[in-house]
């Protein structure tokens, strides 16, 4: 992946001296927007992950750094405690059913997955894939995090859970290969990071939420929380999605992606609400009211994004940044 194209001052500036040898960076503007923050706070985790073509990667340690990651954490976070009202804590043996009760009530607004599954024509879900494909083909990487930070029945389950994740062993079988073969299939480009230009804000946001709270260690109760959210919430939009791929002429390897979560999830969902949360909450029960704001994050954030999708397509407009108008 190589540094996109810079969206604000902010941008303009890191890329500038990230494309250098490492340095001590000079005082930053503040992003202007949330397009510039996101994109900055994106760069900044990423050194972290699988880096950029052109950054030397001694930059992922440089304290300045980690000084303008800091600043733009601190607004992230003030702007999610803006957004996402902070579920009161509940006693450890409640928590699996406060997030039963937290997804099972939550308003997604605008049905995506229905959406794709029976209207949506083969550009638009194209253009889905092209924003999922920032998360998905680095699948499970963030809440990764997490393993080292627990221990006993919670990192068990979460081991077991991201075992899955990477295919059992299987390089075929890891999810971020399958999610290749469906962008493969609908004619993308599955090299990792490939639409970072194209992406929007709203869609950073979700993935940066992950990786806030998967590199901070007082953040793993968000971070075991917001994986369950996305496992209790999961089965049905992707037995949706796997529908509406095959509508269009997807054969089995693009739809396998989304065959694979149908399944897999319903077994993860249970086992991140009860051994992952449930584990976590017995063992720091100070720590129940972070777990139920993880999955609040999760599921107001994935609403977000959704809403944003769907009200760019009935305005006749691309969700994406500079692209044609899906058909």
């Amino acid at each position: 992946m190589r540094l996109p194209p810079a969206r604000g001052p902010l941008t303009d500036l890191l890329f500038d001296r990230l494309a250098r040898p490492p340095a001590t960076l000079p005082d930053a503007p503040g992003p202007d927007g949330e397009e510039d923050l996101q994109l900055a706070l994106f760069a900044c985790y990423e050194l972290h992950y699988q880096g950029f073509d052109e950054v030397d990667d001694r930059w992922e340690w440089e304290p300045s750094l980690l000084r303008l990651r800091g600043l733009l954490e601190d607004r992230f976070e003030r702007e999610l405690a803006g957004v996402v009202p902070r579920p009161a804590p509940v006693p450890p043996g409640e928590v699996r059913r406060a997030l039963t009760v937290l997804t099972a009530e939550d308003d997604d607004g605008p049905s995506l997955s229905l959406h794709l599954q029976r209207e949506a024509g083969i550009d638009a879900f194209r253009e889905f894939v092209i924003h999922r494909s920032i998360y998905h083909l680095k699948e499970a990487d963030p809440h990764t995090w997490a393993i080292p930070r627990l221990r006993g029945r919670p990192k068990a389950a979460l081991v077991e859970i991201q075992a899955d994740e990477y295919g059992g062993g299987r390089p075929e079988r890891m999810h971020c290969e399958l999610f290749g073969h469906t962008m493969r299939g609908l004619g993308l480009d599955d090299s990792y990071g490939a639409y970072l230009p194209r992406v929007p804000a709203v869609t950073l946001a979700v993935t940066n939420a992950m990786s806030l709270f998967g590199l901070h260690r007082r953040l793993r109760g968000a971070l075991v929380g917001h994986l369950a959210a996305i496992e209790m919430t999961s089965s049905l939009p992707n037995r949706r999605y796997a529908a509406g791929l095959r509508r269009l002429g997807g054969d089995a390897a693009a739809a396998r992606f989304y065959d694979e979560h149908v399944q897999a999830d319903a077994v993860h969902e249970q086992i991140a609400a009860a051994d992952l949360c449930g584990g976590f909450a017995a063992a720091f029960p100070a720590l129940t009211g972070d777990v139920l704001y993880g999955a609040a994050c999760a599921l107001a954030l994935e609403r977000r994004w959704a809403e944003h999708v769907m009200d760019s397509w009935e305005r006749g407009a691309s969700s994406l940044l500079g692209q044609e108008v899906p058909a």
